[in-house]
């Protein structure tokens, strides 16, 4: 049957399901028209992503670079390496799907910098890996979600989306092979908003096999502003101000809560000023997101400094740069507190470090690119490259925005 045969019936589907699953809420999300596209075809104008243009230099070079690890150290099947000790070569048996879903996205921003599709047939390759971990059951929960160790984690299903939403930035594609990912975004998204409590926040993990039923006493620090964030880049993809609507309301309830150093609450601001607005009281809380982590780190090179740490500070500070930037708020006086996060991750980034090592070149060869996370412990993390990688790259894109070199 070909794609065209299958669309109408897809959206057809989907429109049934929304208003099954939001039959007490006002507004049900209308079917959006969805754009199909190859690696020949030209995506519609109308839902093309809006990115910003990486200037080169060094730290392009050093995203590059840890994307180059990544891909070295892909298994055929598409795994991506969660751990490694690069001294002793011994790696992690217990790896978190959910961050690795996370350095899957990290890939997919490698090759919007580079402009290499080499970066996203490897995105691909590990996509289609972690996918077979989605989990659908009309019959015991709405929407899909994402099986991690054991459970449906809020956290692993909003970074599905964010990784779909970076490989549509980098291609402007929604097929992966058969696969319709901007479909699978939205049943991604229903059931996020499942997870929803009355109070405006959120169950964090469903067993969808045993009772189909959120576990109340289940907690992951920053699933909230994740899904915050996959709910923002479905209102991009797809259009439909029902995502946004979802997005204002979740944003309300962590705005409403103690501040933290939420560097993916950060993400979300940014993606908000750009795709909507950020309210007064948006710009105050961001405010102070940005003089917690400034206040709450000490970025001298000591070797028990981790650097997987750092660079979510990195990636929260640029993230906050562009949406202070995006509002017409001054946003330079982050500038000099980024860089010295930049400075003190980029000491551990190999052949290069802090800790005085003679490597040999075999291990050069084989980790060059990749980021240890301190002298303590020389480990090289999955987070700790894409926290790397997501956060030059929104450096880079806030200094384009400025238009300084």
């Amino acid at each position: 049957m070909s794609r065209k045969k299958i669309l109408p019936a897809s959206v057809i589907l989907l429109a049934l399901a929304g208003i099954f699953f939001f039959r007490q809420r006002e507004n049900p999300p209308e079917a959006q028209p969805v754009v199909m596209v190859s690696s020949t075809q030209i995506p519609s104008p109308a839902r093309l992503p809006k990115t910003f243009p990486i200037p080169n230099g060094d730290l392009k070079d050093s995203v590059i670079a840890a994307g180059d690890y990544l891909i070295r150290q892909q298994l055929p099947n598409g795994e991506l390496s969660y751990q490694v000790d690069f001294m002793s070569g011994e790696r992690a048996y217990s790896p978190s799907h959910v961050r690795l879903m996370a350095g899957t996205g990290a890939l997919f921003t490698v090759c919007r910098v580079s402009a290499d599709l080499e970066y996203c047939r490897a995105g691909d390759l590990a996509l289609d890996h972690y996918l077979e971990a989605l989990v659908t059951d009309p019959d015991r929960f709405r929407g899909t979600c994402l099986f991690a160790e054991g459970i449906c984690p809020l956290g692993g299903t909003a970074l599905t989306v964010d990784t779909i939403y970076k490989r549509w930035q980098a291609t402007g594609d929604f097929f992966l092979q058969e696969r319709n990912l901007l479909d699978t975004s939205v049943e991604l998204g229903y059931f996020i908003l499942a997870m929803r409590k009355p109070d405006g926040g959120f169950y964090y993990a469903l067993d969808p096999h045993f009772n189909a039923s959120a576990d109340s006493d289940f907690y992951v620090t920053h699933a909230a502003s994740q899904s915050l964030l996959a709910l923002l880049d479905l209102y991009e993809m797809t259009g439909n101000e029902f995502w946004l609507e979802q997005a204002r309301e979740v944003n309300a309830y962590l705005i409403s809560q103690p501040v933290t150093e939420d560097h993916w609450h950060a993400y979300a601001f940014s993606k908000l000023a750009q795709v909507d607005s950020l309210s007064t009281a948006d710009q105050a809380y961001a405010e102070q997101i940005a003089q917690t982590i400034i206040a709450g780190e000490v970025r001298s090179l000591n070797p028990k400094n981790t650097s997987i740490s750092s660079a979510t500070k990195l990636e929260g500070l640029a993230a906050l740069a562009q949406a202070f930037h995006l509002s017409n708020a001054e946003a330079e006086w982050l500038d000099p507190e980024i860089r010295a996060f930049v400075t003190f991750v980029r000491a551990r980034q190999i052949p290069d470090n802090d800790c005085n090592w003679t490597l040999p070149k075999e291990t050069v060869a084989e980790f060059d690119g990749g980021i240890f996370s301190g002298c303590d412990e020389p480990s090289i993390r999955i987070d700790g490259l894409q926290n790397w990688i997501n956060g030059v790259t929104a450096y880079l894109e806030y200094r384009s925005m400025i238009k300084v070199k």
